[in-house]
């Protein structure tokens, strides 16, 4: 039966080796006696392991090339620290520093997903933005970016803000010294607040807002962002700002009631 190819990185799986316990043995003990070939070998005989760690983690990352290659760092590493003398199988030594990398790096990673379509037009806004600054001296505002770029300026909002890093639950918001706050210790717990046909009402009602004004609620009362902030962000004033939201939040009272 035919063995079903992977390339990751350029090499296909099908065509990995794998070395026995015995194997692994003997290109340890060269590798003591200075044979660099025998580390290459070592490494392209344990790629299977790398791939068999990265299986459940298909999901959490859009390049799973940039995935093995943190995992083969790993690999190399536990390569590099093994001693035969630990008397324990080399894959039983290994997996935890390969999943020690694969962790931390998907970690320090973004691990909101973010579509190819925001990301590109994210990209086109911020290269456009250098471009109008330079000619004219000043920042674009959001509707001039969205007027050269051909879309709407609530996609342009979207999609700049999608650039900014995802903040933990667990990142410290105050210290004086004794007790940390952490941002989980602002957020309402009690998920009994609202019954499931509140928050369907909701849900359903923010749907049939504008566009702009669906945005400016869920920034200011999920996310809890200022009018300030978001007069700046999307490039119109603060009483722009407010209107829409009071807007929004008259047409969700009426959708809801």
């Amino acid at each position: 039966m035919a063995r079903h190819k992977v390339e990751i990185c350029g090499v296909n799986t099908a065509d990995i080796k794998v070395l026995t316990n015995e194997e692994q043995i003997e290109l340890f003990k060269k590798i003591k006696e200075g044979d660099e070939t025998a580390k290459e070998e070592l490494i392209n005989g344990n790629l299977k392991l790398v791939l068999s760690i990265l299986k459940p983690y298909n999901n959490r990352t859009d390049n799973m090339d940039d995935l093995f290659q943190v995992g083969c760092i790993g690999l190399i590493k536990a390569i590099n620290n093994f001693d035969l003398s630990h008397e324990v199988r080399f894959s039983t030594y290994a997996v935890p520093m390969i999943l020690g990398e694969v962790k931390r790096y998907l970690r320090d990673n973004n691990s909101v997903r973010i579509s190819r379509s925001i990301k590109d037009l994210a990209f086109k806004a911020v290269k456009l933005k250098e471009t109008l600054t330079n000619q004219n001296g000043k920042e674009p505002t959001i509707e001039e970016l969205s007027k050269k770029l051909g879309v709407t300026e609530f996609e342009v909002s979207h999609a700049l803000t999608s650039l900014k890093d995802t903040v933990s639950m667990f990142e410290p918001i105050y210290n004086d010294g004794g007790d940390v706050i952490y941002l989980s210790d602002q957020l309402h717990k009690d998920e009994g607040v609202y019954n499931i046909d509140d928050k369907l009402s909701l849900k359903n009602a923010l749907k049939k807002l504008r566009p702009k004004e669906r945005y400016i609620l869920t920034e200011r009362y999920f996310i809890g962002k200022t009018q300030m902030e978001l007069a700046e962000e999307i490039g119109i004033s603060q009483a722009q700002i407010s209107r829409l939201e009071k807007n929004g939040l008259e047409d969700l009272k009426k959708m809801i009631k």
